[in-house]
């Protein structure tokens, strides 16, 4: 039944088929008919309902593995069947279900085709075009049915973004849905990019979820292309009905119903069924007789790109099993373009593990040469780019008026002139301009930076045209020809100004030393110093008892720990202080930021796994092996036994030394969720900033990144983090939102808060 009122069951219930069953393996525990036509019962996310009894869930899975089912028991231990002495399941009467909640449904409908209809008449005769975004799922399917009920005949068209990596199933139900709007004199329209997925993902390398290239590519850009030629008009306005759901995620949770530029820059957008749960999207589909993609009845909970970097999990392994032809197409593009010998001797787990959609640059492309190289060299910066794809002195036009004069260049740039030299050589060319120059002048530095980028990369992808609302960027056979430039920058306006280079980027400059990886020498901090410290605060720093070696190793801990800045008593200390610096809760706080600034807490937290038990001599071979002299091993090794014996090891439990000197480090003790949540901010700060990841990405210790995950800092697993993050959603709202719904799980971090501002919850 539907229910305007909160209840104990999910909003967000999928139909579960006979397939799905037999795909898990449930035909080993239920006897079902192998009918197509009903559900058999409802599933939120892994765990299965029938007739309001939950029967199963499931545990794991991933792209080549099954799931492990987990039959429930009751109060007794007995195991819990659907149906007793294993008669067959009965499906959903979905007659009995539709009829039962057609008043409430109704209610639903009404007060949505209103809303279309408000829109519509809003901008009736101010816009030049209204369209529904239709894409093969069934929010779409339902928003389109219900734009029908809504709109005159003749006010609207039908787009359907065909990505070229759409799951099979959903060009069935295009099919089906362009000639029914045919019959019903709808225009229906396909748009598609001129790119083919091989040859995208070959060019640009496997979208990642940081690298998401494949949205703009082969979604907003050929719409955007195609809803030009369908108005006529280069600076179209239209507005789009789109079929998001707040429910769907917690990032879509703060959608508003209408907005402007939010999708996609200057247009309109009407989430109409922005409120609607997928309970009642199901029960309006079974009402109104809405086509149904035949992936949701494959254990699907959505159905967008087939090979998404933002699924994972058992959402793989569904989507393998039913299109395994076409996944391990999209494989065999992840292990052709990754480079590396420890991709290519475990391609499979680098593929499970997430390592192929967590890529932050273009280091680990194989053949991805560095085209355009930036460095600063004797006050200037040089530009070195090498086999450029485009004119830059087309693409210069974007910022200003080029002069050349007898061995150099000058721009005309918002009313001042700029001057740099430009040397051709075999392979390019070279670019020289005074650092200071771009340092006084900002604005104008990072814009010549991306006209360099851009003429190095660009191939085409036709982002930057779409951008460009004067139609002053047009491409031929894949050259760029730019006439009548406004010098908008509106081109600029992408990812580090071209999302090829930003995809295939090569990281420049190098990373820590391993020479400061011995912090403490023999002189890790003591319970005795910490004591002294809390208690005497301001006064420590002069009259402290400590020696010299002692006070200055220990004044570099409290630094690393944001205890002490310049010998003063810091603000985190104070807060430390209140908290009640020997609990596990202030130890956790102060084990993030030693994580994050101190090279060999960082070694201990990246290189020794939770629970196994390292022989002494294994570790100082460890650390010999990374360069370390066998004098600092010794002494690495020495102060992990006095770390477990301050609040640290104590509290905390982050490790401990056994009787025979064996090192062991233990899942901490995080009785405040809080800590985590100051762990994944400063973990995102590492990570370039970047708020939005998922679960597998934090668990997954194998990737290459600047930051620490809080999974691998405190030891937590899978178990441990979803009610955590659940219930930091549901109490800091404004902090952080986790989303487990369905086969998607998605965290994001506030982007205006910082993990100061965490520190303020306490």
């Amino acid at each position: 039944m539907l229910n305007t009122s909160p209840t104990g069951f999910s909003k967000e219930p999928r139909p579960v088929y006979a397939q799905e069953l037999d795909i898990l393996g449930f035909d080993q525990y239920w006897n079902y008919d192998k009918q197509m036509e009903q559900p058999y019962m409802w599933a939120e996310a892994n765990t299965y309902w029938y007739r309001g009894v939950c029967v199963a869930k499931l545990k794991g899975g991933n792209l080549y593995t099954a799931p492990e089912i987990i039959i429930p028991t009751d109060e007794n231990g007995i195991p819990i069947v659907p149906e007793p002495d294993g008669n067959f399941l009965r499906p959903v009467d979905i007659q009995a279900m539709v009829s039962a909640n057609l008043d409430i449904l109704q209610i639903i409908e009404q007060t949505t085709v209103k809303k279309i209809l408000a829109v519509y008449e809003k901008y009736k005769g101010r816009l030049d075009l209204f369209h529904v975004a239709f894409s093969g799922g069934k929010d779409s399917a339902v928003l389109l049915d219900l734009v029908k009920k809504a709109l005159p005949k003749g006010s609207f068209v039908v787009v359907f973004g065909d990505t070229g990596m759409e799951f099979p199933d959903t060009y069935d139900v295009v099919n089906k849905t362009q000639k029914l709007c045919e019959q019903e004199e709808i225009p229906f329209y396909i748009a598609k990019s001129h790119f083919d997925p091989e040859q995208s993902w070959k060019l640009f390398g496997p979208p990642s979820r940081v690298l998401r290239w494949c949205c703009s590519v082969h979604k907003s850009t050929p719409q955007t292309l195609l809803l030009r030629e369908i108005t006529g008009i280069n600076n179209y306005i239209g507005l789009d009905f789109v079929g998001v759901r707040a429910h769907e995620s917690a990032t879509r949770s703060d959608y508003k119903y209408e907005n402007f530029g939010k999708k996609q820059r200057g247009q309109y957008s009407h989430n109409s069924i922005l409120e609607w749960t997928s309970a009642e999207i199901w029960s309006y589909i079974y009402a109104n007789n809405i086509v149904i993609n035949e992936a949701y009845k494959k254990g699907n909970g959505r159905a967008g790109c087939l090979f998404c970097p933002m699924s994972g999990g058992i959402s793989d392994y569904f989507r393998r099993y039913n299109y395994k032809t076409e996944i391990d197409r999209y494989i065999n593009l992840i292990n052709q373009t990754y480079d590396g010998e420890k991709q290519k001797k475990n391609a499979e787990s680098y593929i499970i593990n997430g390592g192929w959609n967590a890529r932050k640059n273009g280091r680990e492309i194989t053949n991805n040469a560095n085209r355009c190289i930036e460095k600063i060299y004797n006050g200037n910066l040089i530009i070195e780019v090498t086999n450029p794809r485009n004119d830059w002195t087309e693409w210069i036009k974007t910022i200003g008026v080029l002069l050349k004069r007898e061995n150099n260049y000058s721009i005309f740039f918002n009313d001042s002139v700029f001057d740099f030299d430009l040397k051709i050589n075999k392979t390019g060319y070279i670019v020289t301009i005074p650092e200071i120059i771009l340092k006084d002048n900002p604005a104008f530095g990072k814009l010549f930076r991306q006209v360099f980028r851009k003429a190095s990369y660009c191939s085409a992808c036709r982002v930057c045209e779409t951008n460009c609302r004067k139609r002053a960027i047009t491409f031929l056979e894949g050259k760029i020809k730019i006439n009548n430039c406004s010098r908008c920058h509106d081109c600029h306006n992408i990812d580090s100004g071209c999302l090829l280079f930003h995809s295939l980027r090569h990281p420049q400059g190098g990373g820590s030393s391993m020479k400061s990886l011995n912090s403490f020498a023999d002189h890790a901090p003591k319970p005795e110093w910490l004591r002294s410290f809390f208690e005497l605060k301001e006064a420590f720093y002069s009259e402290h008892t400590l020696g010299p070696m002692m006070y200055d190793i220990f004044r570099r801990f409290l630094k690393d720990a944001s205890l002490n800045e310049k010998n003063h008593f810091t603000k985190f200390a104070s807060l430390i202080s209140k908290i009640g610096w020997e609990t596990n809760t202030a130890w956790g706080l102060i084990l993030v930021n030693l994580v994050n600034e101190n090279p060999q807490i960082e070694w201990y937290i990246e290189s020794l796994d939770i629970g196994h038990i390292y022989k002494r001599q294994a570790v100082e071979d460890m650390l010999i092996a990374a360069n370390v002299k066998p004098k600092d091993a010794k002494s690495i090794v020495k102060a992990f036994k006095r770390l477990t014996e301050i609040p640290l090891g104590m509290n905390l439990h982050f490790g401990y030394v056994t009787e025979e000197g064996d090192l062991v480090r233990t899942k901490c003790s995080v009785s405040d969720p809080r800590v985590l949540l100051y762990g994944l901010f400063k973990f995102a700060e590492k990570c370039n900033d970047y708020k939005e990841f998922t679960l597998a990405t934090l668990l997954n210790d194998s990737i290459d990144r600047d930051g620490i995950s809080p999974t691998r800092i405190f030891g937590l697993d899978r178990e441990d983090m979803t009610p955590l993050l659940l219930g930091l959603s549901a109490k800091y709202p404004e902090f952080i939102s986790a989303s487990f719904t369905h086969d998607l799980e998605k965290i994001t971090l506030a982007k205006d808060k910082t993990s100061s501002d965490v520190l303020e919850l306490f």
